[in-house]
C-alpha cells in the first residue's frame, strides 16, 4: 500500500486524523497522502483537496440548506479520488458523508478503513448494513463500542481514545498571558459556525457577573479572526485564543463547553464543566425523536450516568450556566465528585500509544 486518500469533515477528527498519519508515516514513509481535512494534517504532509472550513454543517435543517453544496461535495470528491487512484480511503468519523463515499469506493474496488467509528448505537442504527458490505477495516475509541458491534456481528479494533496521546503529546509552550492572581473560566463554543453563533453570546453573558475571574473564548481554527470581532467588541473583558485550546484547559479551573469531543478533551485536563448544546428549533425536535441516547455528553455516556450537568436546547440560559458555574466554584463536595468521575473515566479510555497502535495494526492488516 502506497497512496492514501482521507476523508476529515471536523476540527476533532483533524487533530486525531493527524496524529495517525504521523504514527503511519513512521512506520512506512513512503506513504503518499490526499484528501480533505484542515490544518493539522496539512503539517503532517496530506496535499489537502478541500479545507474541513468549507465541511461542517451541524443540524438536519442546516444540512437540507446547504444541500446544494453538499452534493457538489460528493461529485468533487469522487472526481479527486478517481484522478489519484489510491490504494486506500482512510474514513476518519463524519459519518453522514464517509458512508456513502465508502459506498462509491467499495464499488470502484478501493480498500476502506474507517477510523472513529460512526456512532449508530445512538441513531441510525440500520447503517450497520452499509458499514458490513464497504467497510474492510474499522476503529473504536469509545470503551463500550467494540461489545456494541460484536453483537451486530462486526468485528471492530479498539486500542484506547486518541486524546490520551493527544494530551500526553501536549506542551505548554505557547503559555497564556492570564492574571495569576486569578481562576480561569475557559468557554469552548464549538468549531462550527453555526452552533457558535447560537450559544457563544449566551455563554459570555453568563461569565460577565465574574469580575474576579479570566474568562477566556477558544476560538475555532476553521472561523476566521473577523467572525468573532462583534463578541469582542460586546465583552471587551473576555479573552479570545487562536490554536491554544489545551493552554487554556491546562490553564483553566472551570469550563462553558459544547456537547462534543471538547466534553472529553475539558475532563481529560480535568477540568469542572458545565456542558451545552442547542441546535435550530426543527432540528433539535427530529433530533429527540430519532436519537436514543440518555446522555449527550461523551463523558456522561462513558460513565453511564450523570458526571456533569447537560444543559440542552431551552435550558441553555445565562441563568442555568450561572447556577452550575456557581455549583463547581463554591460547592467543594460537588467540584471532588465530578473529578473523582474525570479520573474513572480516564481509566476506562486506555493506556497511551492509541495512534501508534493503530497505525501498526492499520498497515499490518493491509500487508497480510
Amino acid at each position: 500500500m502506497n497512496k492514501v486518500f482521507i476523508l476529515v469533515g471536523e476540527a476533532s477528527g483533524d487533530l486525531h486524523a493527524s496524529n495517525l498519519v504521523k504514527e503511519m508515516n513512521s512506520v512506512q514513509p513512503s506513504l503518499c497522502w490526499e484528501g480533505w481535512g484542515g490544518d493539522l494534517l496539512q503539517k503532517q504532509g496530506v496535499h489537502l483537496r478541500n479545507h474541513i472550513r468549507n465541511l461542517s454543517f451541524m443540524g438536519f435543517i442546516e444540512v437540507v440548506l446547504n444541500l446544494r453544496t453538499i452534493l457538489n461535495n460528493f461529485k468533487l470528491c469522487k472526481k479527486q479520488i478517481e484522478k489519484f487512484k489510491p490504494d486506500m480511503l482512510l474514513l476518519v468519523d463524519y459519518p453522514g458523508f464517509n458512508l456513502r463515499m465508502a459506498r462509491w469506493a467499495k464499488s470502484k474496488g478501493i480498500s476502506v478503513t474507517y477510523y472513529i467509528s460512526p456512532q449508530i448505537w445512538a441513531w441510525k442504527a440500520s447503517r450497520i448494513n452499509v458499514i458490513k458490505e464497504t467497510v474492510d477495516k474499522m476503529y473504536c475509541i469509545l470503551p463500550f463500542e467494540k461489545d456494541y458491534y460484536k453483537k451486530e456481528g462486526f468485528d471492530v479494533s479498539y486500542f484506547g481514545h486518541p486524546l490520551i496521546d493527544a494530551k500526553n503529546n501536549f506542551e505548554n509552550q505557547k503559555g497564556l498571558s492570564l492574571s495569576k492572581s486569578k481562576s480561569t473560566i475557559a468557554i469552548l463554543p464549538g468549531s462550527r459556525e453555526q452552533e457558535v453563533k447560537r450559544k457563544l453570546q449566551i455563554m459570555l453573558e453568563a461569565t460577565r457577573k465574574y469580575t474576579d475571574f479570566n474568562v477566556v473564548v477558544a476560538c475555532a481554527p476553521n472561523l476566521p479572526s473577523s467572525f468573532y470581532t462583534k463578541y469582542k467588541q460586546d465583552y471587551p473583558f473576555a479573552e479570545f485564543v487562536f490554536g491554544k485550546t489545551y493552554d487554556l484547559l491546562s490553564s483553566a479551573d472551570f469550563a462553558i463547553v459544547t456537547s462534543g469531543t471538547a466534553t472529553l478533551e475539558t475532563a481529560i485536563f480535568r477540568v469542572p464543566q458545565v456542558v451545552c448544546y442547542k441546535s435550530s428549533f426543527l432540528s433539535y425536535k427530529i433530533a429527540k425523536f430519532l436519537v436514543n441516547i440518555r446522555f449527550i455528553s461523551l463523558v456522561n455516556l462513558i460513565m453511564d450516568r450523570e458526571v456533569v450537568i447537560e444543559l440542552i436546547q431551552s435550558d441553555v440560559t445565562t441563568n442555568k450556566i450561572q447556577k452550575e458555574l456557581d455549583r463547581m466554584i463554591y460547592d467543594d463536595t460537588h467540584k471532588l465528585s465530578i473529578m473523582n468521575a474525570y479520573d474513572e473515566m480516564i481509566n476506562l479510555m486506555g493506556n497511551e500509544g492509541c495512534s501508534k497502535k493503530i497505525a501498526q495494526d492499520l498497515l499490518g492488516f493491509y500487508t497480510k
